[in-house]
């Protein structure tokens, strides 16, 4: 296991991320990072089966003392990383809070991801991929966004968006104004990521509008069942529809590109796209990447 190239992803037991865990296991080792003891499990006897080889990590990225936990376990594998996917991904209609009593959508979207990506970085080689999944929704331009009743990220600060507080003028849609200010800041992190670290190439990935993920898990038993039956029927007619298949494969080409590209926001064609005019402002990124960090240096209580 350990002479062949490793890739960590999280989020890993369903939808997009399951497909390109699958798709990424043939190219080395995945470390499986979830919360799920029972489908991690599950998902790495299927890679192993298939003669992959995988390891499974349990880690709530809503929770940073397990988000440090899972970090520590993942350096101690020894494995040769190459890659990491911040595949995991929550849209809660019905606002929670983590066990630091945060937003559990904007926790598990853009902190734990941030800080398992922070504590992973000194222990990846030069010229490692790093993919952020991103979402288009994040741009108040997007037709197709506001299509869906979204209005943007509306992000006033890091520890507002902890509090689950968001700038006035939002969408009327629940939990969207949250799930877009988080998957904001994860195209800025990226951004700034890459700007900050040249050593390692840092991108996101817009996977498309994938009907049949679970992120729509907490909609009726109607909902769930046209998001999972019936829509994905309608992908190849519909402009912006994605598969897990298909966006896994352009998740897998970005991870396994060895151009040295970093700071590419890419399409779910794997063609290079533009940010919110706001994720352009390099002001703006940083100022997120700080606030990040400050309010994970001192946890609001």
């Amino acid at each position: 296991m350990a002479d062949q190239a490793a890739y960590i992803i999280t989020g890993p037991t369903s939808g997009i991320g399951r497909a390109t865990a699958l798709e990424l296991a043939k190219h080395g080792t995945i470390v499986l990072v979830g919360r799920d003891t029972r489908k991690l499990q599950a998902l790495q006897g299927e890679i192993e089966r298939e003669r992959g080889q995988a390891v499974s990590i349990v880690c709530d990225l809503s929770d940073m003392a397990s988000v440090r936990r899972a970090a520590g376990n993942i350096v101690n594998l020894h494995l040769p990383f190459a890659g990491l996917v911040n595949n995991a991904g929550l849209h809660q209609t019905r606002p929670t809070k983590s066990a630091q009593g945060w937003d559990v959508t904007f926790a598990t979207n853009h902190l734990g991801p941030f800080a398992l990506t922070e504590a992973l970085i000194p222990h990846l080689p030069d010229g490692a991929n790093v993919v952020f999944i991103a979402s288009v929704v994040e741009d108040p331009e997007r037709k197709p966004a506001k299509m869906a009743g979204f209005r943007g990220g509306r992000y006033i600060s890091a520890e507002a968006s902890a509090r689950g507080e968001w700038k006035p003028g939002g969408s009327k849609a629940a939990g969207a104004d949250a799930y877009a200010t988080s998957k904001q800041c994860t195209l800025a992190t990226a951004l700034e990521f890459a700007r900050e670290t040249p050593r390692l190439h840092f991108n996101a990935v817009e996977p498309g509008f994938n009907p049949a993920t679970a992120l729509g898990r907490e909609a009726n038993a109607f909902v769930r069942f046209l998001l999972k039956h019936v829509l994905p029927l309608l992908v190849p007619v519909m402009k912006y529809w994605s598969t897990p298949e298909q966006a896994a494969r352009v998740i897998t080409n970005v991870v396994l590109n060895a151009s040295g590209d970093t700071g590419v926001y890419y399409d779910d064609e794997d063609h290079p796209m533009l940010p919110s005019a706001l994720v352009q402002d390099p002001t703006f990124t940083a100022c997120v990447v700080a606030e990040t960090r400050a309010l994970l240096a001192n946890p609001l209580r």
